[in-house]
């Protein structure tokens, strides 16, 4: 403690070591921070033109119509459905494969297995866009009448499988985080092998579980090239997972491909998602931080 006490050296190498240090783990905040400027002022050019209730409450995303619209609730529409499927794929394979990996297989095999998911992890989107697109979605249109070429049901399940590592991964590391004590307890009471890893484990590794599952989400909403691809780029106010929709990322790829003259209300729409999409898996990224830091567990 006494070593913890005493003030840092002023040797120059140390001081140099220490600067250098502080410069790298400031590059997130800056980068952040340089994401935010960037977007800042065509956003406040943007809605210099387009009021904020439009924006928000409109129900059509129209921007290159001779009557454009700016209403952003059909991408954020599209965005949430595939996400929701995705997830709803996602979080059972995932938490099931998380509760083997941590209680069932044997340690000198567990390492494989995550690092195989973490290569799974690995594969390019683009892959899986062109798989739901040509194999998933014409198996689905055997089975469900009026089923879009383009569609969130393909890509969202295609996506769940991509987002699975995110929460199989973080969520085991999470269970075995746990004390071992803790299961030991359990099985000192007769607990079963099923009930120490359902009723005691997940239990006390929930924060991490959700922390995991809400990181899953944002990167589902970020997802860009599965989309593009197999659900398309109308943006349509629907639900319904057997319509094409666009969403959040795919419009912002249409439109960066796109001839929008620089300086246009659509091209100031560009950057409005764009700051909107940012801001949402922020803001998923910092739910995920509170959940963590709120309810960790603390067993010393």
């Amino acid at each position: 403690m006494e070593i913890l006490k005493q003030r840092p050296s002023r040797h120059p190498v140390e001081r140099l070591t220490l600067l250098v240090l502080l410069l790298l783990s400031s590059v997130t905040l800056l980068t952040t921070l340089g994401v935010i400027l960037s977007l800042l002022g065509d956003v406040v050019q943007f809605f210099r033109r387009v009021p904020l209730a439009e924006f928000l409450f409109a129900p059509e995303w129209t921007p290159l119509f001779a009557e454009p619209r700016y209403g952003i609730a059909p991408l954020l529409a599209g965005t949430f459905l595939v996400t929701a499927i995705a997830l709803f794929v996602a979080v059972p394979l995932g938490l099931a494969l998380a509760v083997y990996v941590s209680e069932y297989l044997p340690s000198d095999k567990r390492a494989r297995v995550l690092g195989v998911l973490e290569l799974f992890g690995g594969i390019p989107t683009v892959v899986f866009g062109y798989f739901a697109l040509l194999f998933v979605t014409p198996l689905l249109q055997k089975v469900i009448p009026g089923l879009s070429l383009f569609n969130p049901l393909s890509a969202g399940l295609v996506m769940g499988f991509a987002i699975l590592p995110y929460v199989s991964n973080v969520a085991a590391d999470a269970m075995q985080s746990v004390p071992r004590s803790i299961r030991e307890a359990a099985y000192a009471l007769g607990a079963r092998p099923y009930e120490v890893a359902l009723k005691v484990v997940l239990p006390a590794a929930l924060s991490g579980v959700i922390a995991a599952i809400i990181l899953a989400a944002s990167r589902a909403i970020g997802e860009t090239m599965i989309v593009a691809i197999a659900a398309g780029q109308r943006p349509t106010l629907t639900l319904d997972p057997r319509e094409t929709i666009a969403t959040m990322t795919s419009y912002i790829v249409q439109a960066a491909t796109g001839d929008q003259p620089v300086g246009s209300t659509a091209y100031y729409a560009l950057f409005a998602v764009g700051f909107t999409l940012f801001l949402l898996t922020l803001a998923l990224n910092v739910l995920a931080q509170y959940i963590v830091e709120r309810y960790r567990e603390r067993y010393e």
